[in-house]
């Protein structure tokens, strides 16, 4: 009995001490992914800004040929347009990519919406020359106390970043093709 009473301690001496260090972990990250795309700020920017056009590019969309998609709300291109997607891939599962800003040529902003959590960001396009533009994907997310325990573990911008990467390798491709 004495020996029962002395685990069930030490357990919750370590669930005690873990969720204080929770207490001062970070709960939020954000991810900076950029690349160079050999087309005009307002070809590459009338790209992006389409939600149709993320089943060609978008990592997490790819994943799964089954993958459900629609669009609600507002029309296509425009602030609070939406697609909808479903997966049984759990990397992609299920949720919803709404526009929530456009800057015509410059920026879009959104957000990320899954059961679990929400994330949100933008992509900006900026030209370098007539023919080229950068582009920067910008995401932000967390996780709150004391869940975010786990950022200590996880590694966002390798996880995160490297699909954000390779979607802005897709989208390359797809524009330079």
């Amino acid at each position: 009995m004495k020996m029962i009473i002395k685990i069930i301690v030490v357990i919750i001496a370590i669930v005690s001490v873990c969720l204080v260090i929770a207490m001062f972990s970070k709960s939020k990250y954000t991810l900076t992914r950029e690349i160079t795309i050999n087309r005009s700020v307002d070809d590459v920017f009338d790209y992006v800004r389409y939600l149709k056009n993320q089943p060609e590019y978008n990592k997490w969309l790819l994943l799964d040929p089954n993958t459900k998609i629609g669009y609600k709300g507002e029309s296509d291109g425009l602030p609070g347009a939406i697609l909808t997607f479903e997966s049984k891939n759990s990397k992609t599962g299920k949720g919803e990519f709404e526009i929530k800003k456009v800057t015509t040529g410059e920026r879009l902003d959104f957000e990320i919406r899954f059961l679990a959590f929400t994330a949100n960001g933008y992509i900006a396009a900026k030209a370098l020359s007539p023919n080229s533009t950068k582009l920067t994907w910008i995401y932000n997310s967390g996780m709150n106390w004391p869940v975010n325990f786990v950022l200590l573990f996880m590694d966002m911008d390798k996880i995160i970043g490297n699909d954000i990467a390779e979607s802005l390798r897709n989208m390359k491709h797809r524009l330079e093709s």
